[in-house]
């Protein structure tokens, strides 16, 4: 999908944005970083927004892949839930400077294109932990008492509110440890 030029912009873009905001990614800073003239960056992204846009359909691969080997590997619902959490905490546990462009909405409020997508990412995140989440109601592993929606929603939230204090905290604790025991809470309310 992105040639190797491309990926090494995406990623010291990631990194700039993580470092020093989103102000800070310009295509000067860019071939700065990482050695290159700003003509070969343009050879490859027209713009800025180009860039985001790369960000965000890189992370939405990388999350892609992560789902489809979770659910091959986990049969009982509960368990790809979990190897979904647990997945996704590693990933920004291994590259943090991601998390804090994919948790940060305040760079993408300003552009359609880049609101639409995170958007469409997160709705598919969603449908795809309802249909789990059914899964498990349907064969009395998962309590269907509460709507798979709610379910959803509060385990979305977990996720990225554990992901956003570990951000915030300057990464002290953590990530994947925290997630787990984040995780076996909301496991144990579910259990019927």
């Amino acid at each position: 999908m992105f040639t190797d030029r491309q990926k090494e912009i995406i990623l010291a873009a990631i990194d700039l944005i993580a470092e020093q905001g989103i102000q800070k990614v310009t295509i000067k800073n860019l071939s700065a970083r990482i050695h290159v003239t700003e003509a070969a960056i343009y050879r490859h992204f027209n713009s800025k927004i180009e860039i985001l846009l790369a960000i965000l359909k890189y992370f939405k691969i990388n999350n892609s892949d992560i789902v489809d080997t979770t659910l091959k590997t986990q049969k009982n619902p509960l368990e790809q839930l979990q190897a979904l959490m647990l997945s996704h905490f590693k990933l920004f546990e291994e590259k943090p400077s991601l998390a804090s462009v994919i948790f940060a909405e305040e760079i993408f409020q300003n552009d359609n294109r880049l609101s639409e997508m995170v958007y469409t990412i997160m709705q598919g995140n969603e449908q795809l932990m309802i249909k789990t989440i059914e899964k498990g109601q349907e064969t009395g592993i998962i309590r269907n008492d509460i709507g798979s929606e709610r379910i959803a929603l509060i385990i979305m939230g977990m996720l990225r509110l554990t992901i956003t204090k570990w951000r915030l905290s300057g990464y002290e604790f953590d990530l994947v440890k925290e997630g787990i025991a984040n995780w076996r809470a909301i496991q144990s309310l579910l259990k019927p």
